[in-house]
């Protein structure tokens, strides 16, 4: 039956433009009014027509004034349910849709943050196959988590969200589309392995001495060393003075990445080469620099500059 229904209501969408009237994107804040929430019986609502009509029937043939009173009380409570499922969604406002990060295959996770000026009840949203359901208390913004599947990087264009409730007693689902008029950036895809990247000849600087806080190694003396840095057992073993050497070579030089420097490959082997490097020196607290066709970008570290460099790349041609 419910499939029925689903048929049924996509059939009508297709037929009625009433129905499609906001099927366009349509910038935020988005705001529900009565033009564009639709009602329609469910399942059950028919079922419970149904047996309104048997009751209605049967009162009015034996003339039983009991029966006929408990008819029109339940059918007056079935038109009222109508009404709370209407004012359930009706004044309901889409402000801000906030977006994370994801690489394309992945699910990414969006923040959609609901404004209301009372309390709503048994609120649920579609976005493809996710649903959600939701409480609005009116006093205070709601945020509802949605996951949006992905296939390519780059920009991806936000979906038609249905938003709909059958509060208060299933007999009613009062629904309306959202289509933000907003676009998501889709990571690409790192390869599963490679090379690393080439370090250039100017790296070798990087690897210079640095003084560290643990031991490296023991050497001779030589004039000027601090006395507190004389090993004094192992050099009971020589004949001559030996130093603790707390200097060692700087670990983790700075990669600067360079999407000229893979050459035979094509763009998108080149992309998600360079996602993998950039994931590797970021778990790897490393200083790196990006240079691509459309931009340069200096060197950094940290979650901010990983994001501006994978932003970077997803928004290659």
């Amino acid at each position: 039956m419910r499939r029925t229904l689903q048929r049924l209501q996509q059939w009508a969408e297709r037929r009625l433009p009433a129905l499609t009237r906001y099927r366009r994107p349509e910038p935020l804040p988005i705001t529900l009014h009565r033009h564009r929430i639709y009602i329609v019986p469910t399942a059950f609502g028919l079922g419970f027509s149904a047996l309104l009509l048997v009751m209605l029937v049967g009162a009015l043939n034996y003339s039983n004034n009991a029966a006929l009173l408990l008819t029109c009380l339940l059918g007056a409570a079935a038109a009222a349910s109508m009404l709370v499922a209407f004012r359930d969604l009706d004044g309901l406002r889409l402000a801000q849709i906030d977006a994370g990060h994801a690489v394309a295959g992945e699910p990414l996770a969006l923040t959609l943050t609901f404004h209301s000026d009372r309390l709503r009840q048994a609120v649920r949203i579609d976005l493809e196959d996710n649903e959600v359901a939701f409480m609005l208390d009116g006093d205070q913004p709601t945020a509802v988590r949605l996951m949006l599947n992905t296939d390519i990087r780059g920009w991806q264009a936000l979906p038609r969200l249905r938003l709909w409730s059958t509060w208060p007693l299933g007999l009613f689902r009062a629904w309306s589309w959202l289509h933000p008029e907003q676009s998501v950036l889709v990571w690409p895809r790192p390869e599963a392995a490679g090379p690393p990247p080439q370090a250039p000849a100017e790296d070798a600087q990087h690897m210079r001495l640095h003084r560290g806080d643990e031991l490296a190694a023991l050497r001779d003396y030589r004039a000027g060393d601090p006395q507190r840095h004389v090993a004094w057992k192992a050099s009971a073993r020589h004949d001559h003075l030996m130093v603790k050497d707390f200097e060692q070579p700087q670990s983790r030089p700075q990669w600067q990445l360079d999407w000229r420097q893979l050459r035979g490959m094509d763009d998108e082997s080149r992309i998600s080469r360079l996602a993998r490097w950039l994931n590797e020196a970021n778990s790897q607290q490393r200083q790196v620099g990006l240079w691509l066709p459309t931009e340069e970008i200096g060197s950094g570290s940290g979650p901010v500059h990983h994001v501006r460099c994978m932003n970077a790349l997803a928004r290659l041609p």
